[in-house]
C-alpha cells in the first residue's frame, strides 16, 4: 500500500527509437548508359557489362517468306517436248502427203498393179510424179520417227521430259500404223473414182 502523501511512481524514460536512415537516392535510369563510363563502338550505343549487344532498334524482320530451297534443280524438259513435236510431224505430216498422192494413183490407174503385168514400172508411169510424192512421204515419216523414238528413248532414261518421252513413243508407233491404213484407204477410193469415171 503506497503513502497519499509519496507522489506517484514515474516509469523509467527510454530514450526515443531512432529514425531509419533515409534509402540512398540512385540517379534515374536512362536510355543509354553515360559514355565514359562504358566506352562504345562508333555508330552504336554502349551496354552495360554481360548484356547481349542488339543493335539500335531491332534486329530488322526478314524480307518475304521463308522458303526451303530446291534439294537438286529440276532437269529440262526440252528434249521429250522435242521428242514429242517430231513424233507429232511425222505422223500427221507423211499421213497426209501418202494420202493425196495414192487418191490421185488409184484414180490415175484404175486397174491397179497385177501380178500378171510383165513390166510394173512402166505401169506406173502415167502417175509417177504421185508415186515420187507417197515414196518421199514414206521416207521422211520413217526418218522423223525414228528420231521421235530415240530421242524419247533419251528424255525417258535421263528423266528430261519423261511424260512427253513416252507419248512421243506412243505417237510415233502409231504414226507408222496411219501411214499404210491411210494409204490403202485413199488408194482404194481413187481406184473407185478412177473405176467409175472409166467405165462412164
Amino acid at each position: 500500500m503506497t503513502d497519499p502523501q509519496l507522489p506517484p511512481p514515474v516509469p523509467p524514460a527510454y530514450p526515443a527509437p531512432a529514425a531509419s536512415p533515409a534509402p540512398p537516392a540512385y540517379p534515374a535510369p536512362s536510355g543509354n548508359p553515360a559514355p565514359s563510363a562504358y566506352p562504345a563502338p562508333s555508330g552504336y550505343p554502349a551496354a552495360p557489362p554481360g548484356a547481349y549487344q542488339v543493335p539500335v532498334g531491332g534486329y530488322a524482320a526478314p524480307a518475304g517468306t521463308y522458303a526451303a530451297p530446291d534439294a537438286a534443280p529440276r532437269p529440262s524438259t526440252v528434249l521429250g517436248v522435242v521428242a514429242l513435236v517430231l513424233s507429232l510431224v511425222a505422223a500427221v505430216v507423211p499421213a497426209i502427203l501418202v494420202g493425196i498422192s495414192a487418191f490421185e494413183i488409184g484414180r490415175v490407174l484404175p486397174q491397179g498393179v497385177t501380178t500378171t503385168t510383165s513390166d510394173d514400172l512402166s505401169l506406173l508411169s502415167p502417175a509417177r510424179d504421185q508415186v515420187l510424192w507417197a515414196e518421199l512421204s514414206f521416207w521422211l515419216g520413217t526418218i522423223l520417227g525414228i528420231a521421235a523414238i530415240v530421242l524419247g528413248i533419251i528424255a525417258i532414261a535421263k528423266k528430261k521430259g519423261r511424260g512427253a518421252g513416252i507419248a512421243a513413243l506412243v505417237v510415233a508407233v502409231l504414226g507408222a500404223v496411219l501411214f499404210f491404213i491411210v494409204l490403202v484407204s485413199a488408194l482404194a477410193a481413187g481406184s473407185a473414182a478412177g473405176f467409175a469415171t472409166y467405165t462412164s
